[in-house]
């Protein structure tokens, strides 16, 4: 019989399953389902429209040609109401019904709104879809002051597209460093600089009380918990992703703030897998679960479970084995972000220059993570210590020569099966 597959989002993990099951099964049925209107795009490049640095055009990456060339079934403006893993059905809000054999959960999630008065004002933006780009671009192109709140890898994002814009922004973090988790004051402050000479103003030890809105509802300021004001005809939020798992509510399948997966991307329900930013996967390397929303990881992931989906029941599954990266293009210095760099028991760090910066977490004496700042080079051979999970801690501060000798690191004693 032929086999049905379900894919419920579109973003890089469902489309790399999709791609994935029907190279492996050119007969099997394979449906994508999405709430978006138009099909995959580059999640990385929207930043770069929104900064009014590239046109619409290199920015899909499917059309819903390449769907039909596949015999995939592109459903798009399509919301998913619930998942009945009992009869193997999924309910969508027109009524639909999709039958499956097997299903991939990949919705990954939402914008945390900010819970303040006026948040919702007009003005306000979130940035996460191709469309939220296109409404950030029309605001900004006409604004003249703006507000970021959210001191990471997104809120980063809208802070470049305020430069960009040459807004007279301000850019409100709590502390007293950006992405204050991953990065030391010492290391954070070459972005402080960076965004300085941008005409975007860091702000620490901040946030939002609430908005200021005009008569018309639209947004003029923000006001930070310390009373002070900040002028701004333009917001940009970034503090977080609510994932979309509401409708699985009743389902069986396990979630902990996203769907829980092992390591072969499956979920606690038979014929039930689950991919991308949305996971709560089991990291092989860092040895506990963990979360990346990096495109990267959320790709290979639907790789992999695309793989598993169609395995038949005596071939051995693909692993899920991936330390991910995260760059930052908006300064005049390249930025890296790998692994898990927010997380770890010990650290290693220095400060090259004015914008050359590194520092590698660890965990259990070995490489989990880190983040480079003007030389990218050592990314190799840190990567490599990180997934070979090579016993770093008598000699960890030859992590931090210009070139990483990693032949002085021991191999790990081979693991008892």
């Amino acid at each position: 019989m032929t086999a049905s597959h379900v894919i419920i989002g579109d973003g890089i993990a469902g489309s790399s399953a999709a791609e994935t099951i029907r190279e492996a099964d050119p007969d099997a049925d394979v449906t994508v389902i999405t709430e978006e209107g138009e099909a995959l795009y580059n999640r990385i490049l929207i930043k770069e429209f929104a900064k009014g640095k590239l046109p619409e055009a290199p920015i899909s990456i499917h059309d819903p040609s390449w769907y039909e060339e596949r015999d995939i079934d592109l459903v798009l403006n399509t919301h998913v109401t619930g998942v009945d893993t009992e009869t193997k059905e999924v309910h969508a809000h027109t009524g639909e019904t999709y039958e499956y054999d097997k299903l991939l959960v990949a919705t990954g999630g939402t914008p945390t709104q900010l819970p303040v008065e006026n948040s919702d004002a007009e003005g306000v933006h979130h940035f996460w879809t191709f469309q939220d780009a296109r409404g950030i671009k029309e605001h900004a192109e006409r604004a003249e002051t703006g507000v970021v709140v959210g001191a990471g890898l997104l809120g980063i994002d809208l802070a470049a597209i305020s430069a960009a814009q040459e807004l007279d922004a301000h850019y409100l973090m709590r502390g007293k460093a950006w992405w204050r988790y991953a990065l030391s004051e010492e290391g954070a402050e070459i972005i402080h600089e960076a965004l300085r000479e941008r005409n975007v103003k860091p702000v620490f030890d901040s946030g939002v009380d609430h908005f200021e809105t005009d008569e018309d509802g639209k947004v003029v300021a923000a006001i930070d918990p310390n009373g002070d004001r900040y002028e701004a005809d333009f917001v940009g939020v970034a503090i977080g992703l609510n994932f979309n798992t509401e409708y699985l509510r009743g389902s069986g399948i396990e979630t902990d703030d996203g769907v829980v997966v092992d390591e072969y991307m499956r979920t606690n329900v038979e014929d039930v897998y689950a991919a991308g930013d949305i996971t709560q996967f089991h990291d092989v390397i860092l040895g506990e679960r963990a979360q990346n929303g990096a495109w990267g990881s959320a790709k290979e992931q639907g790789s992999v479970a695309g793989a598993n989906m169609v395995a038949d029941w005596d071939d051995p599954l693909e692993r899920f084995e991936w330390v991910s990266s995260y760059s930052i293009t908006h300064f005049d210095f390249p930025f890296l972000s790998f692994g898990h760099p927010t997380l770890g028991d010990d650290e290693v760090e220095r400060k090259y220059s004015d914008s050359e910066w590194r520092r590698v977490a660890l965990k259990d004496g070995r490489v989990i993570g880190g983040v480079l700042i003007g030389d990218l080079s050592p990314q190799s051979a840190l990567k490599r210590l990180a997934r070979e999970q090579v016993d770093v801690s008598e000699k960890k501060e030859l992590l931090l020569e210009e070139k990483i000798p990693v032949e002085e690191f021991e191999a790990p004693e081979p693991q008892a099966e």
